[in-house]
């Protein structure tokens, strides 16, 4: 298949300087030592922890709710951990986008691969489970050095970006599916390829569920039961989490669950987000707090957010 060349012409309006000016600073922090680029990441965490006052407070509501049994100090420094978790996401996306395969194998520890060789052998293909940590970029620079994989992506609001994601993600990846293409992931399935996506953000009540996270009922998307019906292909949790101490990330591919799906939907899905649950509480700074989780409620339970604020138009 020819790969089309980046649109450059598209970008070259003065509205996307800073963005391009943004994509050289990642750029950058590529050549630099990888403990380093940890540090700056930090940095810049710490920054955005200091004057995204509307995502700090989603964070601190999604805390608070998740962990009542923190103290109030002890939650704010979840939230702040969160932030530089966050931030160092930054580096590691331009490293997942630009590093080279060398840079990424250092970095790469795992566990589990046999479990997807074995499934493959099937000829059923295999979903690869994953959730919004924030090692999420990174995680799949690094399964792409090892295995052949179909990826999800959702659209970002800032164009340049997003086609530069979807460029970089397609240089690593095959197929790259926009994940409202239920059609592709099933195409990609029945031919017998890994497709790795998550589902455990909140996306509105069409095609989710309500169950439990964190004790609190969360709208869940219920995507890896219905395709895994259709496909019959095995569903095999995907772990990512970065390690201490700069020592690179932590890759761990679990058996394909068992009895998965099966005749009740909504204990499938219960499943899958315990199943984040368990692995989040390993490690609770490296998942995505800043997202709206508990956004979409119930008929008559209470908004938990305040709204958002508009955005200023150039």
């Amino acid at each position: 298949m020819t790969k089309k060349p980046f649109p450059w012409q598209d970008f070259l309006a003065p509205r996307f300087w800073p963005s391009w000016l943004g994509l050289a600073g990642m750029r950058l922090l590529v050549v630099l030592p990888y403990r380093l680029q940890l540090f700056i990441g930090k940095i810049i965490g710490h920054l955005f922890y200091l004057i995204a006052h509307y995502r700090r407070e989603i964070a601190q509501t999604n805390i608070a709710l998740c962990f009542p049994e923190l103290s109030a100090e002890q939650q704010k420094k979840l939230v702040k951990e969160h932030f530089h978790s966050v931030g160092m996401s930054i580096p590691e996306t331009a490293l997942s986008w630009w590093g080279s395969n060398k840079q990424l194998q250092k970095l790469l520890h795992i566990e589990g691969l046999e479990h997807l060789q074995t499934e493959l052998e099937k000829g059923h293909g295999a979903i690869l489970l994953g959730a919004h940590y924030t090692t999420l970029e990174i995680s799949g620079g690094l399964l792409s050095l090892l295995q052949t994989t179909a990826v999800t992506y959702q659209d970002l609001r800032n164009p340049l970006f997003n086609q530069v994601m979807i460029s970089s993600r397609k240089k690593k990846f095959e197929p790259v599916i926009s994940r409202h293409n239920i059609r592709s992931m099933i195409k990609a399935l029945k031919n017998n390829k890994v497709v790795w996506f998550a589902t455990d953000q909140d996306s509105g009540i069409k095609n989710s569920l309500f169950v439990p996270f964190f004790g609190q009922l969360a709208a869940t998307q219920t995507a890896p039961s219905r395709i895994a019906k259709i496909t019959k292909s095995p569903v095999l949790p995907f772990i990512s989490r970065r390690l201490d101490n700069a020592q690179g990330y932590q890759i761990t591919i679990l058996a394909a669950l068992e009895n998965f799906p099966g005749d009740n939907i909504e204990q499938d899905i219960i499943r899958v987000s315990q199943l984040i649950e368990t692995q989040v509480r390993k490690a609770p700074e490296q998942y995505l707090w800043i997202h709206r989780r508990f956004k979409t409620r119930p008929e008559g339970m209470p908004k938990l957010y305040r709204k958002k604020p508009r955005r200023v138009k150039k």
